[in-house]
């Protein structure tokens, strides 16, 4: 086994990695860019190394100094995480040239299995089923709508290299096919360096299930079951869970033996992921094709440990050292079911618009972390709640990385235990500061389709009605957790001194205090009256109900309104207000109208941009007469590229930035004028 060993990835895939290693007595060596100088997998890690600038090219992809970095500090071995370098042929090459053991397959795996057209034509060969298409060399623009027209639309576009959903776009007709065809490049080769790409039928109804694979120097080969993964947003992955529902003994089985088949066609070493396309039958069979093999550890690898009881890192890491699998397939067994939900910094009602900012509230459920079991022992029932995460309260999402802030872990003796669990651990996970998707999730799992296992990748699209465009908490939950919360703000500054008193007391009358809010772009006014008796009302507008409330500590308020009781957690940064209950959460902003008084509105005939990034393009230049909704400007943000429209009808006056350049949200793109 190896006594130290370099870590080339951050976030909670290098947390993750260092855990086991810890586990086990071996000492790492994280690396880091100046962006990530306090990040917490540079605090977990025994040593760590800084390696360039923010952006990946400028650190995480630089392999040459990642190499140096290995030998500096006496590295043994490297691991590389996901994404980022774990699938470069290269960088495999050169730290076996360096003689420093890279914790993954063979260069030549990689480069089999990393262009996805290379590979299919691979799988031909073996026998593994694929899905009719293109997988060429010649990609012609011409040539690559021909094939398109026959095999039939909708096709799907997919970059040949790399993978996370990147590079992809799904195309309904013929007219739309040069368009995709030129943003689906653009995009491949902005994260992959590779713009080839390929064509197949898109699948209607299609699963994604995949199979978790590993592989000795031996020459033994398993499988270690399936994970569906079909609940997916522009081609990531939202939900993953094992095993499938659904999914037969005997088809798990001829899957099972397909994915270890592909694996051991190009010499696989150590874990993998054989992803397939699957079909639902009328006769409720699955027929399965291949997509794509993943020559490294995927994001969803937790929910494959919570069913089987194994480390998958430790079992990285003695494959890599030269031993033998720890297990033999007839040694494997699955037990209850487990569910992972990807914690995002991302807006789903905007199309998923990557989200930066500071984490000024971070509350997990109770749970675990990068642990097999609640208690890290050998095989028992698996930990009820498992948080992978590499973020701290008060850590910033950067502009320049994945939008992924954690991952919850459910396990249950089976799914529906599994679903309540996440239900639960998704109402105790409080993220203030910037947007995320849990309230999202929260109506996935509630959805119909997911809660009844009628799964396929367009599951977030047929449930979009019960999905976007929900109400929040109400505004009277929202305005007795401000009230609760200014109240037991207000108690601490009492003393024994009667004058110090700030319960409204009056000789004669009652006494009213207001509270001004604002939530959706609307101002309610809200007042808090206590009535002779000693009693509060709470009214907005022309309701009013009964208020009582009581502290518990930290940031816990139990609050009767009316006839209801509800426990409510409040959390307070300036005039933004957070309130959340097991039903929901809402952000009202408290607004001091003397403090804002004589402030204009913003300054109208402008664009801005949603979210940080870079512009990649300018879809129209100064002077172009433009119509509402128009494409006007490409930005790329978090290794994504996301079109602006225009908001209304009119003339582009002037163009405020170039192609390449970096932008802030809300930075001013261009400007509109009536025209």
């Amino acid at each position: 086994m190896f006594n130290k060993i370099l870590i080339a990835n951050r976030g909670e895939i290098a947390c993750r990695v260092a855990a086991t290693c810890r586990r086990l007595g071996i000492r790492t060596v994280a690396v880091y860019s100046d962006a990530d100088a306090q990040a917490q997998h540079v605090m977990v890690c025994d040593e760590a190394v800084h390696i360039g600038g923010n952006a990946p090219r400028d650190s995480y992809l630089r392999w040459q100094r990642i190499l140096e970095a290995a030998r500096a500090t006496g590295a043994e071995a490297v691991h590389p995480g996901y994404g980022f370098l774990s699938e470069n042929e290269a960088f495999a090459q050169a730290c076996a040239d360096a003689g420093v053991v890279f914790i993954g397959p063979p260069p030549s795996a990689i480069a089999a299995m990393g262009s996805k057209a290379a590979a299919k034509t691979l799988m031909q060969k073996a026998g593994v089923p694929l899905v009719p298409g293109y997988h060429g060399q010649d990609n012609d623009p011409a040539l690559l709508a021909r094939e398109a027209a026959a095999m039939g639309y909708p096709v799907l576009i997919k970059a040949s290299a790399g993978g996370g959903g990147k590079g992809m776009r799904r195309v309904d007709r013929a007219e739309d096919f040069a368009a995709a065809l030129a943003a689906c490049q653009r995009e491949a080769k902005a994260s992959f360096g590779d713009d080839h790409v390929l064509v197949e039928r898109y699948v209607t109804r299609p699963r994604h299930i995949e199979i978790q694979v590993f592989a000795d120097t031996q020459g033994h080969g398993i499988y270690l079951f399936e994970r569906d993964c079909s609940v997916q947003r522009r081609h990531q992955k939202v939900l993953e869970e094992a095993p499938a529902p659904g999914l037969s003994a005997a088809r798990r089985a001829e899957m099972g033996a397909a994915a270890v088949a592909a694996a051991q066609a190009v010499g696989y070493v150590g874990a993998g992921t054989v992803e397939f396309i699957a079909e639902e039958r009328d006769d409720g069979d699955i027929r399965f094709y291949f997509m794509e093999m993943n020559t490294r550890l995927q994001v969803e690898h937790p929910v494959t440990e919570a069913i089987t009881g194994l480390d998958l890192v430790e079992w990285q890491l003695r494959v890599a050292a030269g031993e033998p699998l720890p297990k033999t397939q007839d040694q494997l067994a699955i037990t209850g079911h487990a569910i992972e939900a990807r914690i995002c910094a991302e807006n789903p009602e905007v199309n998923f618009l990557p989200a930066t900012g500071r984490m000024s509230t971070l509350r997990w459920p109770v749970h675990v972390a990068f642990r097999r079991n609640a208690d890290g022992e050998p095989w028992h029932d698996a930990a009820p709640v498992r948080v992978d995460a590499g973020v701290r309260e008060g850590d910033a999402i950067s502009p320049y990385y994945d939008s992924m802030i954690a991952k919850l872990i459910v396990w249950g003796e089976n799914r529906a235990q599994a679903l309540a669990r996440l239900e639960a651990a998704l109402a105790a996970t409080h993220i203030v500061g910037l947007h995320t998707n849990v309230a999202f999730l929260r109506r996935v799992v509630r959805s119909k389709s997911f809660a009844t296992a009628e799964l396929d990748t367009a599951l977030i699209e047929r449930e979009a009605a019960v999905l976007f465009g929900q109400p929040p908490l109400p505004l009277e939950l929202a305005a007795a957790g401000v009230a609760a919360h200014a109240i037991a703000d207000e108690r601490t500054l009492e003393t024994a001194d009667p004058w110090s008193r700030r319960d409204g007391f009056r000789l004669h009358g009652g006494a009213r205090r207001h509270f001004d809010l604002e939530h959706d772009g609307a101002h309610h006014a809200v007042a808090l009256a206590r009535l002779h008796d000693g009693a509060l009302r709470l009214q907005i507008g022309e309701q009013q109900w009964a208020f009582e409330s009581r502290a518990l500590g930290g940031d816990a308020f139990d609050v009767t309104l009316g006839e209801r009781r509800v426990r409510l957690q409040v959390y307070v940064q300036g005039e933004r207000v957070a309130v959340f209950a097991p039903e929901g959460q809402i952000v009202v902003h408290e607004v001091d109208v003397i403090a804002h008084a004589g402030e204009g509105a913003a300054e109208a005939g402008s664009l801005t941009a949603p979210m940080p990034g870079k512009v990649v393009s300018y879809l129209a230049k100064a002077g172009d007469k433009v119509s509402r909704g128009q494409p006007l400007a490409v930005m790329e943000a978090m290794k994504m590229e996301h079109t602006i429209h225009a908001p209304r009808d009119g003339v582009i006056a002037e163009l405020l930035y170039a192609a390449g350049d970096q932008v802030a949200e809300g930075g001013e793109l261009l400007r509109l004028t009536s025209g």
